[in-house]
């Protein structure tokens, strides 16, 4: 997991450890408040269906996953390949798909522009060509990859100047909510009922959302 600020990175190990200790310990996500300028954070509507977050997987899935990632985070481009297999293979999970850039001013550059294709129906394809590299991104890199995935840039700049307000709220959202289920880097997830803060292999996610779908028929 990549951490804000300076902290240290934890092991593997001690990131499994957090997740067993949050599977025990899992509650609604209704469960857990926070005070913000417009209500609540954490209601599930404003988690699970905010209409400016980039869906993936099933739009009509009976087991949500929220994922919190960072375009320069090296845990979530190393399982964003494994995630999208699962959801792939199940077939019956709905991902949503929240930016929180915290590592860096170059960070959220990635996360605005990727936001800002959605506009054009590019978000996918720009957020796979951001996570899709294996070096620290920089500005020019970015819209090199995005022009590659088929962003009309030209729009792109227009977008992000007309809907950069919208944009800049969606980030506020996003980091609100991670901080208010208390996650402390990426990748971090909600797996139906259960918090997930940390790193998952595929058995471990087929795992985690077999659990999710039993904890929803209690």
């Amino acid at each position: 997991m990549a951490e804000s600020g300076n902290k240290g990175l934890p092991t593997r190990r001690a990131a499994l450890t957090l997740i067993g200790a949050s599977a025990l310990a899992a509650g609604r996500i209704t469960s857990v408040r926070a005070a913000a300028d417009d209500g609540e954070v954490l209601t599930e509507a404003k988690v699970l269906r905010d209409p400016d977050t980039p869906v993936a997987g099933n739009p009509n899935g009976n087991i949500t996953i929220v994922e919190w990632s960072d375009y320069n985070c090296p845990y979530c481009r190393k399982l964003e390949p494994e995630l999208r297999q699962v959801v792939q293979d199940d077939g019956k999970v709905r991902l949503v798909m929240k930016d929180w850039p915290i590592l860096g001013p170059v960070s959220v550059t990635a996360a605005r522009i990727a936001l800002a294709a959605k506009f054009q129906d590019k978000y996918h394809p720009a957020h796979d060509a951001l996570m899709g590299v294996s070096s620290r991104l920089t500005e020019p890199r970015i819209n090199e990859l995005l022009a590659a995935a088929g962003v009309d840039m030209d729009r792109l700049k227009r977008d992000l100047t007309d809907h950069g307000s919208d944009i800049d709220a969606l980030l506020k959202r996003n980091n609100e909510q991670a901080e208010a289920f208390g996650f402390s880097g990426t990748p971090s997830f909600i797996v139906g009922k259960y918090r997930v803060p940390g790193v998952l292999s595929m058995t471990e996610f087929e795992q985690v959302i077999a659990d999710a779908r039993k904890a929803k028929m209690n």
